[in-house]
């Protein structure tokens, strides 16, 4: 593409000379300098921590053939240094980003039916459900970018604003009609979300999470319902038996189509609900009936979890949306997948019943225990730890809920990051009483594995174990550098040296 056709509407001012625009062949956008490539147009971001102008000399000896530039943070005075190719300022040019990169793939969230989901907790859930429930569809979240059971790494929930755009033409190129994204509330205040088209949103629920980034749960809602405000948008599902239900309701567009879901017979005007009953927790899974209009039907799911009951609800709400007929729409549900790192088990002959999930909030720890509760025979056990440089108000918060619920506690580290393991621990039994004989046992095993390995040599046969926290993640980080770990890994091994041993 043309750089002035790239720009047209976009450019703040030329900082030098500029008169090339119209000759100058873009061959790709680039925000890190070390990935330019022989005709890039490098863009240079005003970060936190330098400007991304620094990088500028790197970017054109790698073959950038112009820079455009945010002019605050010092980017006006470095762009002065640059000479012999374009040089161009854009005022705000983090929020730009998405629709230059959109402009560059010829829109591509304009040819897919782009199913924008958010929430504090099921993104991943639900984004890998859809995947697996509708055809031709790519995914786009935590656990990476593709197609169910065949998936690319991706660093964040939601990409940055360029690699979403090409992300979404990839897609579009491998003839996806459908894509599921998770859409974060750092995704959605970073902009990195502009610019693409959505034709439904999903709200999951509304807890606590990100406080550290937000400050309030004011903010933190706020940043969620700028889903709201996106292009394109036809409908939207709606989790009614969350607290915050109301205010999402009352942020969409008239012209949006409400469907909600609900487990406790809520049913409003106007909004198409589907509604959920006789919840049954069974040694294989889940099983529930679901009603809609006139139509009720059972579902049965090799799925565990009362929360997985509001994910699935909410995926059949998206598939009705999308006039998908009811009754085939539930009997694809019956061939539902566990999701990677979420509610995944492992079962076996004289084995405690083992789940590694991702739950990292106070909700989704709780939630989840009281899920297992009920598929739990004997005795339940959690691991779990917190993320260090991360909200330390929901410490305390996750220590009481796990003494409260479950029979034993071990707490152990989660990431630790930069901060000490020691520290994140105490804070974490702060909201333990250990003088509660009502209450669980807890114990201290730093050590991951060694936890993890302890809990499942110690737990008998009907019992149930939880290890929360890190879920799908394969690494530890632990001052800057990310270990190799895996859950999932190191059940499998306690696992055979547990049948070994018998």
């Amino acid at each position: 593409m043309k750089l002035n056709d790239l720009l047209v509407d976009i450019v703040t001012s030329p900082h030098i000379d500029a008169s090339s625009m119209s000759e100058t062949f873009v061959t790709g956008l680039a925000l890190n300098s070390s990935q330019v490539k022989a005709g890039n147009l490098f863009i240079a971001l005003a970060g936190s921590q330098q400007h991304g102008l620094v990088y500028a000399k790197q970017a054109i000896e790698l073959g950038a053939i112009a820079v455009i530039f945010d002019p605050v943070g010092g980017g006006k005075e470095m762009a002065q240094q640059i000479e012999n190719i374009p040089v161009l300022a854009v005022d705000d040019l983090d929020k730009h980003l998405g629709a230059i990169a959109a402009r560059y793939y010829d829109y591509p969230s304009q040819s897919i039916g782009v199913i924008g989901i958010t929430g504090t907790n099921g993104k991943t859930s639900c984004s890998q459900f859809l995947g697996q429930m509708l055809e031709d569809c790519g995914v786009i979240g935590t656990l990476g970018w593709g197609e169910w059971g065949a998936l690319n790494k991706t660093i964040n929930t939601t990409p940055d604003a360029l690699e979403i755009q090409r992300i979404l033409d990839a897609l579009r190129k491998d003839k996806k009609q459908w894509v599921a994204m998770e859409v974060s509330s750092h995704g959605l205040v970073q902009g990195r979300v502009n610019a693409v088209t959505f034709i439904g949103a999903v709200f999951t629920n509304i807890t606590r999470d990100h406080l550290d980034y937000h400050g309030t749960m004011e903010s933190y809602l706020a940043a969620k319902l700028q889903l709201l405000a996106k292009p394109g948008l036809g409908f939207v599902v709606v989790n009614l038996d969350d607290d915050y239900s109301d205010q999402v309701i009352k942020a969409v567009p008239k012209n949006v189509v409400i469907w909600g879901v609900s487990a406790k017979g809520q049913k409003l005007s106007g909004v198409e609900t589907v509604n959920v009953s006789s919840i049954l927790h069974k040694s294989a899974g889940l099983a529930f009936d679901v009603q809609w209009r006139d139509q009720n039907h059972k579902v049965e799911v090799p799925i565990y979890g009362d929360f997985n009951v509001e994910n699935i609800s909410i995926i059949l709400a998206v598939m009705l949306a999308l006039e998908i007929d009811m009754l085939v729409a539930v009997k694809k549900l019956q061939r539902l997948q566990p999701v990677i790192g979420r509610m995944e088990y492992w079962v076996g002959n004289d084995q405690p019943l083992i789940f590694v999930d991702y739950a990292h909030t106070p909700d989704a720890l709780k939630k989840v225990l009281l899920s297992l509760r009920k598929h739990c025979q004997q005795d339940l056990w959690v691991v779990f730890g917190c993320g260090g440089n991360r909200d330390k108000g929901k410490r305390a918060e996750m220590g009481q809920i796990a003494q409260e619920l479950a029979d034993y506690v071990i707490v152990t580290d989660d990431n630790p990051r930069f901060e000490e393991s020691t520290t994140i621990i105490n804070e974490i039994l702060l909201g333990c009483n250990e003088s509660s004989p009502a209450k669980a046992v807890v114990e201290i095993i730093q050590n991951r594995e060694l936890a993890i390995q302890t809990v499942i040599n110690k737990a008998a046969q009907f019992d149930c174990i939880l290890i929360a926290g890190k879920g799908h993640e394969d690494y530890q980080e632990i001052n800057g550098t990310r270990l190799k770990f895996s859950d999932n890994q190191v059940v499998k091994k306690a696992l055979e040296m547990r049948v070994g041993s018998v």
